[in-house]
């Protein structure tokens, strides 16, 4: 597998023949959505090959707002960095932790959304919003 970890933080993902498995209307997205994030998803030279490099935080929200919202256009994409962020044992943020801080960035979040993008369960969602408004 082509993912490679640096001593800065950076994690270097592949992703073999990108544009001829979701497209190249979602990979123009995909770079939009990873600029904004201050990650780069690249060309590698002149190849059909890609690569999405950045913090490893910041290719977690990635990920996370590509399962929000284009998961079915680009499951590829989605379960790559999945698998990758997996592999190199970069998911410092448990689902507690990534519901705590979804919620202390925007206070207004609905349980819905806070399901939808870390897949936990009402119980967990309403068990998260319990603790941070007793803060």
């Amino acid at each position: 597998m082509g993912i490679f970890l640096y001593h800065t933080g950076m994690i270097c993902i592949q992703l073999p023949s990108l544009v001829h498995r979701i497209g190249g209307e979602q990979v123009k997205q995909a770079k939009a959505m990873a600029l904004e994030l201050r990650c780069e998803l690249k060309r590698i030279r002149r190849s059909r090959n890609w690569q999405l490099e950045g913090q490893s935080g910041s290719v977690m929200d990635l990920l996370i707002i590509l399962r929000q919202s284009h998961a079915e256009p680009m499951a590829f994409l989605i379960k790559k960095i999945d698998e990758s962020l997996i592999a190199t044992q970069t998911k410092p943020e448990s689902k507690v932790a990534i519901l705590e801080r979804l919620i202390s960035n925007n206070p207004d979040i609905t349980l819905t959304d806070l399901m939808l993008q870390t897949d936990c369960t009402m119980a967990e969602a309403r068990h998260a919003r319990f603790t941070s408004d007793s803060f």
